[in-house]
């Protein structure tokens, strides 16, 4: 009969499931679209211009070498790490990365090198708490902190984010101990600021002296902490929130 279908032993169609499994498959799509979507949202909620793809990070370091984050341990000799957000030692108590690991933008990592040298020179050295940090880092620190004055606004985005600022301190080379300086890392007290001045004659020269060593080769330190360095030109470079990981395939 015409307009029939009939389904054989053998096989056919079923014009009930003919109608079913489309609707169906509508469904799931929308639903993975759906998830895929909330996802997105959650890890850029501002919608910013974020690199997340390493595809998209590798296609911009063959455009541009800068654009290149470097491993900072393996990339300036003698150089140390205290990477505190990888551990509970740090001001939210919780472990923020998985790995205790250190990168900065190409650039940033040869001016870091070249402001070791001069250190060195003088028997003291650099310490790394915290270089690159991934954009979904950043919001972590915002539901922990929702203070501008020492976290970074997540609808802005952290220099951090964009690989172009370190937080760090100075060490003595032969014994591997922290000079003194004004506060400890992550201190949010008035005593932070780099232009704080009721201290010790000593501590004010220790911070003062890396503040102009850092000067020296492009850095400028952020208004309310002493160990934050952020590299001139940092606008030339994207928001990231690609994990330690994938930086080292």
């Amino acid at each position: 009969m015409t307009g029939t279908i009939e389904l054989s032993e053998t096989g056919g169609c079923n014009p009930t499931m003919g109608r079913i499994l489309p609707s169906i498959l509508f469904v799931v799509v929308h639903l993975i679209l759906f998830q895929i979507t909330t996802v997105a949202q959650n890890n850029n909620p501002y919608h910013l211009p974020i690199v997340s793809d390493t595809a998209v990070y590798h296609a911009q370091c063959r455009a541009d070498s800068n654009n290149l984050l470097v491993d900072l341990a393996s990339y300036i000799p003698g150089i140390q790490l205290d990477i505190r957000y990888a551990t509970f030692e740090n001001f939210t108590g919780q472990v923020i990365y998985p790995e205790a690991k250190a990168f900065a933008r190409l650039p940033v990592a040869n001016a870091l090198k070249r402001a070791q040298a001069d250190l060195n020179d003088k028997g003291v050295g650099l310490k790394i708490f915290d270089a690159y940090r991934p954009y979904s880092a950043t919001l972590l620190l915002w539901t922990i902190m929702e203070d501008t004055l020492y976290v970074a606004a997540p609808w802005v985005g952290s220099r951090h984010n964009r690989g172009c600022a370190v937080d760090i301190t100075v060490i003595d080379t032969v014994s591997g101990n922290e000079l003194e300086m004004p506060t400890a890392f992550d201190d949010f007290t008035p005593a932070a600021s780099p232009t704080y001045s009721a201290l010790p004659q000593a501590i004010l020269e220790n911070r003062n002296s890396l503040i102009e060593v850092m000067s020296r080769y492009g850095f400028r330190v952020l208004d309310t902490e002493w160990w934050h360095f952020d590299f001139e030109g940092w606008e030339k470079y994207p928001l990231m929130d690609i994990p330690f990981s994938e930086l080292e395939e």
